[in-house]
């Protein structure tokens, strides 16, 4: 067992000491998170805060049994944490336009399914509206509903799982879905999920194996990520 596991074994059991040193092993993290939201309305110490509130979740509710990496299940925890809090803070609202274009791709997608005899992807909505893929991911994100990691995936059933579960499952039903909405990526963009996300390859890391800058990759990510959610 490796130390980070070996010291949330022990916070698991009450261990304060063992707890202090997750926190104090992870705080980078929390600071490499934080830094991404600068200029947001919230001040950087404020947005520390509430990143490691995010990483105290995480070190309580981190299952020994996931087989992943402690880092990858805390930085959704964590980022997850900001972003609920700067929604919930935030005054800003969707233009009408956007309304507009996510009921237009709303209805199309639902021509199209039935057209087609299955659900349509972005770029095939896109076609059928006569605008680009990235607006229509654009649009689907702004009406999009947020949802807490703690949230169950079918509210109906009491037996469902929560989103977080989603996030370290393994062989399951969710992960072929995940794979198959990375199966209907380019392969470049495939590429830059696989590095970053499974990799775990910083962004910087990522533009020097492909040779691009940061900031398209950093476009490029957030654009990908947005037609992930909307797949899946």
């Amino acid at each position: 067992m490796d130390q980070t596991r070996c010291l949330l074994a022990k916070s698991r059991q009450g261990d304060l000491q063992a707890r202090s040193e997750l926190v104090d092993m992870n705080l980078p993290l929390v600071h490499s998170i934080a830094r991404r939201f600068i200029d947001r309305g919230l001040e950087y110490d404020d947005l520390l805060q509430i990143g490691s509130l995010g990483l105290l979740k995480a070190i309580n509710d981190f299952d020994l049994n996931y087989e992943v990496r402690f880092s990858t299940y805390a930085v959704p925890k964590i980022m997850g944490e900001i972003k609920q809090h700067l929604r919930r803070t935030s005054r800003l609202t969707v233009s009408r336009s956007t309304k507009r274009l996510a009921s237009d791709a709303l209805h199309a997608k639902d021509t199209l399914a039935q057209t087609l005899g299955r659900n349509p992807t972005i770029s095939e909505i896109a076609t059928q509206l006569g605008v680009e893929t990235e607006e229509v991911v654009y649009a689907f994100d702004a009406v999009s509903p947020v949802y807490s990691l703690q949230t169950q995936v079918d509210p109906e059933d009491a037996g469902a799982p929560e989103y977080q579960d989603l996030v370290a499952s393994s062989g399951s039903h969710e992960s072929l879905m995940l794979k198959q909405a990375l199966e209907s990526l380019a392969p470049d963009e495939r590429r830059i999920i696989l590095l970053r996300y499974f990799a775990e390859k910083s962004q910087t890391e990522v533009a020097r194996e492909l040779g691009i800058s940061q900031a398209q990759i950093s476009r490029q990510e957030a654009r990908i990520i947005r037609q992930l959610r909307h797949e899946l």
